[in-house]
């Protein structure tokens, strides 16, 4: 049956390949585990030791009332769920380089869309109004 060894070869082949795939995208996985963990225990230690962090602000929320209030030098920016105002005002100290007053949190809820007939949510957030002292200025664009 030597007219048939290929074939025989070809499969014990594929096996090695998926084998080495398996091996693969199981060392991804655990580095992606250990690369989470590792930016957990980061924030953690962020946290503790008092410096500031950029994970915790996440962007900046630009809208009408933002820019109104950006005239009474109140900024609002998007926060992490999980964030207290402490946290927030040495975060923003830090980034931005200004004296922050206040820190306002407000947590939006998950909002009901419907796209024909899918239905849905928008996701819930959170948000701070900062409020920095009189003669600074946050350039956000």
């Amino acid at each position: 049956m030597a007219l048939l060894d290929f074939l025989k070869n070809k499969k014990e082949a594929d096996k090695a390949k998926e084998l080495k795939a398996e091996k693969v995208s199981e060392k991804k996985s655990d580095d992606v585990k250990a690369e989470k963990k590792s930016e957990k225990k980061a924030v953690k230690s962020i946290r503790k030791s008092g410096s500031f962090s950029y994970t915790l602000i996440k962007e900046p929320h630009i809208s009408e009332k933002g820019t109104l209030l950006s005239e009474n030098n109140k900024y609002i920016f998007k926060v992490q769920d999980n964030s207290n105002k402490s946290e927030i005002k040495k975060a923003i100290e830090g980034v931005y380089g200004v004296n922050v007053l206040c820190v306002n949190t407000i947590r939006i809820p998950h909002k009901k869309r419907r796209v024909g007939r899918t239905q849905g949510f928008k996701k819930a957030y959170s948000k701070a109004i900062v409020t920095i002292k009189q003669g600074q200025k946050i350039e956000i664009l």
